[in-house]
């Protein structure tokens, strides 16, 4: 099962059907997604998922609207029913969202429930082993404006999407989907969701460290051969026994060892030098022969 069907899964099992409020708010939440139709006098519900269906039924049982016909075809469930009569749903089936709008006012059990029957209705969530993406299209904008900014105001940051003609909302922030989730009442998930994110945050940092330790590490190995190439110059032209003793000690120690680190050089000396030292000589060496070089093409 997908991560979004065990989502659905779990949502459907809350056993929070008591409160006839909140069982009528999840179903207008389900009644402003674009999976809502309407058919002489009818509404028509389609999806996917069966938890969806097994959801919608139940809610329209707790409203009394016992008269609804559940069909299959292929993958697709649907459950057609008369239209309710409720007043947040004026004529032509669009809801009255200033009269929604005041009766949930401070109420978050029932904004939590008119958000959770969007998802139900309509939301999808990708598997966050492979990516974070969360998703609920709408079959109208006036509707995602309407969640959206419910959702700003419990901190919850989400974006608008225009996808096959529906608008929607979306995120693609771990930390946002995880704290929608939790708001919806998906606990489960939440811990499942956490913890691969976490599981991936971790990889993520190993993975960065080991680019930046092979970045250096070539970076040291480039040095290296730079510096070897203007040793080798100077010895061809005879020019190495003419440096300072401290220059040349250097140099034979970085031929002898071509993968130590400056620090490992520093404390092979005579007298141990730190990294800056060492890092000094080295360059002195590279501007000598740098010059050399320099006057031989001149002349």
């Amino acid at each position: 099962m997908s991560f979004a069907g065990e989502v659905k899964e779990e949502l459907n099992k809350l056993t929070n059907l008591a409160n006839k409020e909140a069982v009528k708010y999840e179903f207008l939440g389900y009644l402003m997604t674009n999976h809502m139709t309407i058919e002489k006098n009818k509404m028509k519900f389609s999806t996917e998922n069966e938890y969806n269906i097994n959801r919608f039924s139940k809610l329209l049982n707790n409203l009394q609207q016992t008269k609804y016909e559940i069909q299959i075809v292929g993958k697709t469930f649907s459950i057609t029913t008369p239209i309710p009569e409720l007043e947040e749903i004026q004529e032509n089936f669009i809801l009255d969202l200033e009269k929604i709008r005041k009766q949930i006012d401070k109420q978050e059990v029932l904004q939590k429930a008119l958000i959770r029957g969007c998802f139900l209705g309509s939301g999808s969530i990708s598997n966050p082993k492979q990516s974070y993406h969360l998703e609920v299209l709408f079959s109208q904008k006036t509707y995602a404006d309407f969640i959206q900014e419910l959702l700003q105001t419990y901190q919850i940051v989400v974006k608008q999407v225009i996808k096959n003609q529906s608008n929607g909302i979306y995120a693609k922030d771990g930390e946002e989907i995880s704290k929608f989730l939790a708001f919806i009442g998906a606990n489960h998930s939440v811990l499942q969701f956490e913890e691969i994110r976490v599981y991936r945050e971790i990889r993520g940092n190993v993975n960065r460290k080991v680019n930046c330790e092979t970045a250096n590490l070539n970076k040291t190995v480039e040095s290296a051969l730079k510096q070897i190439q203007a040793i080798e110059f100077l010895r061809q032209k005879g020019e190495l026994e003419k440096l300072s003793e401290g220059l040349q000690e250097i140099a034979q120690l970085r031929i002898l060892h071509p993968e130590a680190s400056l620090i490992e050089l520093g404390n092979m000396l005579k007298e141990p030098l730190g990294k800056s030292g060492v890092n000094h000589r080295l360059k002195a060496i590279e501007k000598i022969a740098e010059e050399l070089l320099t006057k031989e093409k001149k002349n």
